[in-house]
């Protein structure tokens, strides 16, 4: 996943076909327990359980050292990861094209896909 420095960085973990919703959903950065308390602020996890259980991990103001792996720990069955590439104006090879709108926004095609491929990553991991 692609965010632009100083975006918001929004990261939802699916949990479905679960006999039961997670007691808890934890976080990680870098295999770092994702710290909610931490000095850098604007760090936010919220928790929707049901049937299906979303949990979302929100980071705004993104910044460098906000690049890496991030994982969600259900606690009942397998984490899933993605990896987040914070951009300094800078545009990733896979995106650069010679189109005639050069400046296209593809945040929310990307914001798409990767919400697609956590669903994939969720259900081939959990069964269909």
């Amino acid at each position: 996943m692609h965010v632009d420095s100083g975006s918001t960085i929004n990261l939802t973990c699916v949990i479905a076909h679960s006999p039961e919703p997670p007691a808890y959903i934890f976080w990680y950065h870098d295999d770092q327990v994702v710290n909610y308390d931490s000095p850098r602020g604007g760090v936010t996890v919220v928790t929707e359980r049901g049937n299906v259980t979303r949990g979302y991990l929100l980071i705004q103001e993104a910044k460098g050292s906000d690049s890496g792996n991030y994982s969600c720990a259900p606690s009942n069955t397998a984490p899933t990861s993605l990896r987040v590439h914070v951009l300094n104006g800078e545009m990733p090879a896979a995106m650069q094209t010679s189109s005639a709108h050069p400046r296209a926004d593809h945040r929310p095609l990307l914001f798409l896909l990767c919400l697609l491929l956590l669903r994939h990553l969720l259900t081939v991991t959990h069964g269909s």
